[in-house]
């Protein structure tokens, strides 16, 4: 019944890992919220971009239960994650970030650059089942000052038990930091629940607003404790002075949001934003695991690459076939959009996905026929 609400595809399209289709609408959100500002320029167009921005806000707070004003808006993942590396305050025998193999390599680039100030990182080897919590409680020792968290492994479509690990880090005084690209929009996420220090998200993938829309929450009593090097104006306590000589820190996240913002994501991704509350994130993770045990039940399950339990998967099939090439071509003859990484075929079915187009790739991936 949704798949109205998104522009059309001829094809079955699994890439919402990579990038959701695009919500109805957004070319005329776009128009009306940025285009028309500056094309008329009377009145001035910040304040009504603005209202874009905190539209923005608002959305990401219905999704992930929490206020307006924690959230940062930020380029992207990486971009936001070096600048909480780089407010981070010393601790005197606590100098290791931690973070896992199995993390997307974008994040492990920044994470490097932390040496640089000082800091060692150290990485949970791929072979160590990063699922199992005791992994964790061993890794998170007396000198880890941070801890890095990815909710769903882009690799493999593991999800990480996230609560679990960030009540061990609380209770060892462990900064937490957790990553959600590859969960939002198609776990649900209660931030309250969570109590990370700080949560890293992105709206290209299941939340369907393309790119640039990024965003960085953390809580004024945490961000008081952060001192960001990477500012600009709008990290200003008081944007609008204009003073050269003084720079005052925002309160809450907002010390996070450096120069002069873009606009137009957030106006594309704010609209995609209230579809989802429409929609609801409890009914996309309905439907996707539905979809999903579609094909777990069809396949060897010597083939999976992903958990095979729902409860342990993020949206995202992994599948590493025997015939990889011969189902390749297969898939893309059926107009299937996949892609495939080094642990296997990924398929990512989303809300607009219908049994019928998860029973042609069953039949692809099974040479044919059921």
């Amino acid at each position: 019944m949704y798949q109205d609400c998104f522009a059309p595809c001829p094809d079955i399209y699994l890439l919402n890992h990579s990038v959701g289709r695009m919500p109805l609408g957004a070319e005329a959100s776009l128009r009306e919220h940025f285009l028309a500002p500056w094309e008329q320029g009377d009145p001035e167009p910040w304040p009504l971009w603005l209202e874009s921005i905190a539209r923005f806000q608002a959305g990401l707070g219905r999704l992930f239960n929490s206020a307006a004003e924690n959230f940062c808006p930020q380029t992207n993942i990486s971009s936001a994650l070096g600048k909480v590396i780089g407010g981070l305050p010393p601790r005197r025998g606590r100098d290791v970030i931690l973070f896992c193999e199995h993390d997307f390599p974008s994040v492990g680039f920044v994470l490097q650059q932390a040496e640089r100030l000082g800091f060692q990182t150290r990485m949970i080897p791929a072979r160590e089942d990063a699922q199992q919590l005791a992994v964790w409680d061993s890794a998170l020792g007396p000198d880890v000052h941070s801890v890095l968290l990815t909710h769903a492994h882009f690799n493999s479509g593991k999800l990480i038990p996230v609560e679990e690990i960030t009540r061990l880090a609380r209770a060892r005084e462990i900064f937490s930091i957790v990553d959600i690209a590859q969960s939002a929009g198609v776990i649900p996420i209660d931030l309250v629940q969570w109590q990370a220090d700080v949560v890293l998200g992105s709206c290209v993938k299941w939340l369907c607003g393309g790119p640039g829309a990024g965003f960085l929450w953390l809580e004024a009593e945490t961000a008081a404790r952060l001192a960001p090097l990477d500012v600009g104006w709008f990290s200003h306590s008081a944007p609008f002075e204009f003073d050269i000589n003084h720079f005052e820190y925002a309160d809450g996240s907002a010390r996070f949001w450096g120069g002069t913002p873009s606009i137009l994501p957030y106006v594309v991704a704010g609209h995609a934003l209230d579809l989802a509350s429409r929609i609801g994130v409890a009914t996309v993770r309905q439907h996707n695991i539905a979809l999903t045990q579609k094909i777990v039940s069809k396949v060897d399950p010597a083939c999976l690459r992903a958990p095979a339990d729902p409860a342990l998967r993020s949206g995202t099939l992994v599948l590493a076939l025997p015939d990889q090439d011969t189902v390749v071509a297969r898939l893309r003859e059926a107009r299937v959009r996949f892609d495939v990484r080094p642990l296997g075929l990924r398929l990512s079915p989303h809300i607009y996905n219908t049994p019928e187009e998860i029973d042609t790739v069953v039949e692809c991936l099974n040479g044919g026929g059921q």
